[in-house]
């Protein structure tokens, strides 16, 4: 039997998500060098994301070509509303089939929509850049605005009662606002006005008491409750927003991306003050890789995860390829990681009753997604990554003689991955050894909710620790490690939650 006595321990939780600008060196135990299709966990750990799955079973018609994307998808009421090609469809989410319920849309870019009630009866209004703005009722009726000069309009949302548009082609810099509690009202003896602004908008979000109108380079505010005092101001003249499809709401602020990566607008204690800050400098790097040559953003809200994804689309990259950044409130701070095989046209995100609903629709065959459902995307296994920084304990001049590793993970259901050692920043001439099994059976079920069986239809072991811990017996030796972690299967998601790597030193170089 080997003696043991002189085993040091080394034991981290896996926090502080994907950091891409540190020095190996410099960089914590608990951070990630890889994170892909796994998620900084709210709970603690990185959790691998679900999957999605069909949101309605029917593929939208389309009106020309069979690669028409899905320019908008939309809950409304008990609805779900999408776009392709020149029409608006509507379906039950449980349903098999698409009714149109506008048509004639030509030439119809992304959509922007805003689900409002100004009297008593819940409407969306939507604009694509090309046509009329368009509202529909409870009953799906649609009627479009009638005033030309938001023809055209990229923008729109409800602010104090009235309803703005702006991106109109024509007149980039220019805000038209509705008569109060009337979207196809345009008098200005009645309320109704324009407002001008020195930058291209890129982009329309209320947040707190103030309407934030998002440009090209600039962006600013605007504050009171009707035309007779509507003030704008600068909130800066320095950074602007790329694409308003990334501005959100989030964690009780918001979100956009700008020329530097994500940036928040956080309105402080000071009454009427507001700052912003960059938050994505961890990962810097993959905007930079993305935003050059990205031809579509898309951004989606998780808020029970307290959780912002941002999704870039290239036109000669497959939907495998695609890759998106994932954002996560932890306290705080906010950690990232990487998505890979999600790549939406369109979003929507929307709670109803509680139950949050992540909707996206896809760009080639014309199906509307919900996220977070199922362990594949759609049929096609989720390729995750993790794989820690290369850490030398204290020490890059001595060998490490491994003995064993330690996983604690949180496991949802059984599991199939595979754990990796790696040693001296995976060089050709370390040691290379083969995969270890990271596999689970025997997982904990709550009483009451769980389906029990036997064999391959075994689903939960009563009294199952929630919170496992495999001992790994490993080979190798090297002055830096590293651990990884590979999931391509279809298995449930689970979280890791941490490691201990057990060795013994050996001489130094």
């Amino acid at each position: 039997m080997p003696d043991l006595s002189q085993t040091s321990p080394a034991a981290f939780n896996c926090e502080g998500g994907l950091v891409l600008n540190r020095s190996t060196f410099m960089m914590q135990p608990g951070e990630a060098l890889e994170l892909e299709n796994f998620e900084p966990d709210i709970q603690g750990g990185y959790r691998r994301i679900n999957g999605f799955n069909k949101y309605v079973s029917a593929v939208v018609p389309q009106t020309s070509s069979s690669t028409e994307p899905v320019l908008m998808v939309a809950t409304f009421g008990e609805k779900v509303l999408a776009a392709r090609g020149t029409s608006i469809y509507s379906a039950d989410p449980a349903g098999s089939s698409w009714t149109s319920i506008d048509s004639g849309r030509t030439s119809a870019g992304t959509y922007a929509f805003e689900r409002y009630n100004f009297d008593g009866n819940s409407k969306l209004i939507v604009v694509d850049g090309t046509n009329a703005p368009t509202f529909f009722n409870a009953a799906l009726s649609a009627t479009d605005v009638s005033e030309s000069s938001v023809a055209g309009s990229k923008f729109v949302t409800a602010f104090r009662s009235h309803m703005f548009y702006a991106g109109k082609s024509t007149t980039p810099q220019t805000l038209v606002f509705s008569q109060p509690f009337d979207e196809d009202a345009f008098s200005s003896g009645s309320g109704a006005g324009t407002i001008k602004v020195d930058d291209t908008i890129t982009g329309l979000k209320v947040f707190r008491d103030n309407l934030f109108i998002f440009c090209e380079n600039r962006i600013f505010k605007l504050s009171g409750s009707s035309s007779s005092n509507f003030a704008i101001s600068a909130v800066t003249r320095d950074i602007g927003c790329i694409n308003g499809n990334t501005i959100q709401e989030f964690a009780g602020d918001l979100i956009f991306l700008g020329p530097d990566g994500l940036r928040t607008v956080a309105g402080t204690a000071r009454i009427g003050d507001v700052e912003l800050g960059t938050i994505s400098m961890n990962v810097q790097s993959l905007f930079d890789a993305n935003l050059a040559d990205a031809g579509e953003f898309q951004s989606v809200v998780i808020p029970d995860r307290t959780q912002y994804r941002i999704f870039f689309t290239k036109s000669n990259v497959a939907q495998n390829a695609t890759k998106g950044v994932i954002c996560v409130l932890k306290g705080q701070s906010f950690e990232f990681a990487e998505t890979r095989g999600i790549r939406p046209a369109s979003t929507d995100s929307f709670v109803k009753a509680g139950n949050v609903i992540v909707l996206h629709g896809d760009f080639s065959n014309g199906f509307v997604y919900r996220q977070e459902k199922g362990n594949t995307f759609d049929g096609v296994q989720i390729l995750a990554k993790y794989r820690s920084p290369d850490m030398t304990f204290g020490d890059a001049g001595i060998r490490k003689h491994m003995h064993r590793v330690i996983v604690n993970y949180a496991p949802e259901s059984t599991l199939d991955a595979d754990l990796f050692v790696r040693y001296d920043y995976e060089s050709k001439d370390s040691a290379r050894p083969a995969a270890y099994e990271l596999d689970s059976t025997d997982i904990a079920a709550v009483y009451g909710t769980a389906t029990y069986g036997v064999g391959s239809t075994l689903t939960g072991t009563y009294g199952g620790a929630s919170q496992p811990l495999l001992r790994q017996a490993v080979e190798g030796s090297g002055f830096a490690v590293a651990l990884r972690v590979n999931d391509g299967g279809e298995t449930a998601p689970y979280s890791l939650k941490g490691f201990q790597l057990e060795y013994q030193l050996g001489a130094r170089r």
